[in-house]
């Protein structure tokens, strides 16, 4: 079996985010395997476990972004594609178009996609690749079952669950409950640092950057306001509710 898994390299989601300069600010910050990723991954390395086969792992990113992908070959993963030209880093769309030329590029079965990443929350990365490769797509996956070309797959609906059967090749996007991604062992630490790892441009993908340049722009960077601290009311429950009423009416203004 054919396997590829797209992932992206995001803040650890324990790190302080600060601002500077309107941008987003990366000095000494930790980079990990955006979570949602990781559950592919681990589902990828199952499926081959299981079918035999090969697990690809490609993302788009600078050069740390080598780190994302070593820790997925580390975890069990058989070869990796970063493609960090930065006239190809953009928005879905861009995100999108450069990676389904990258998928293109070998034989696959099934592509597996985080269902979000926490940076941007968009989760646009699965539905546009399954469009742009004509394949279906099941987001939001539990459970993932593959019985030679049939797939049954459980998905998370807002608090129950919907199965859903189609055939392959098929993209989903995992959500978390889908599995308990691996720690990377030391022996496949030491493996992953011999495992292929391909690095790609626009040439090499054949993509003029100017076809697919971002559709959307970012305005502006900001913090959300602190919250101020809470106020205990004091008193009997009428004294009580007209102070509620009178800090909501002259403070809050909302009514």
């Amino acid at each position: 079996m054919n396997i590829v898994v797209c992932l992206k390299q995001t803040f650890d989601t324990e790190e302080k985010i600060t601002i500077k300069d309107g941008q987003i600010n990366e000095d000494g910050v930790e980079f990990i395997i955006n979570p949602y990723d990781e559950y592919a991954v681990e589902e990828a390395i199952k499926l081959k476990e299981k079918f035999g086969g090969e697990v690809t792992v490609i993302t788009i990113g600078p050069d740390r972004a080598e780190n994302a992908l070593r820790t997925a070959l580390a975890m069990g993963a058989d070869k990796a594609v970063l493609i960090n030209d930065e006239s190809l880093f953009g928005d879905e769309y861009t995100t999108a178009k450069v990676l389904a030329a990258a998928v293109k590029r070998q034989p696959f079965d099934i592509v597996l996609c985080g269902n979000v990443a926490v940076d941007d929350g968009a989760g646009q990365g699965g539905p546009r690749l399954a469009e742009l490769l004509d394949i279906p797509q099941i987001t939001t996956i539990t459970k993932l079952e593959i019985d030679s070309d049939k797939v049954t797959v459980e998905r998370d609906v807002e608090g129950d669950v919907e199965i859903i059967e189609t055939k392959l090749p098929v993209l989903v996007t995992a959500q978390q409950g889908l599995n308990e991604p691996r720690y990377p062992s030391l022996p496949g630490i030491m493996k992953a640092k011999k495992k292929p790892l391909e690095r790609l441009t626009a040439a090499d993908l054949g993509i003029n950057p100017e076809e697919v340049q971002a559709k959307t722009e970012t305005v502006e960077v900001f913090l959300p306001p602190k919250k101020q601290a809470g106020k205990i009311l004091e008193g009997d429950v009428d004294q009580q509710a007209k102070e509620l009423v009178s800090l909501l009416r002259n403070e809050a203004k909302v009514i």
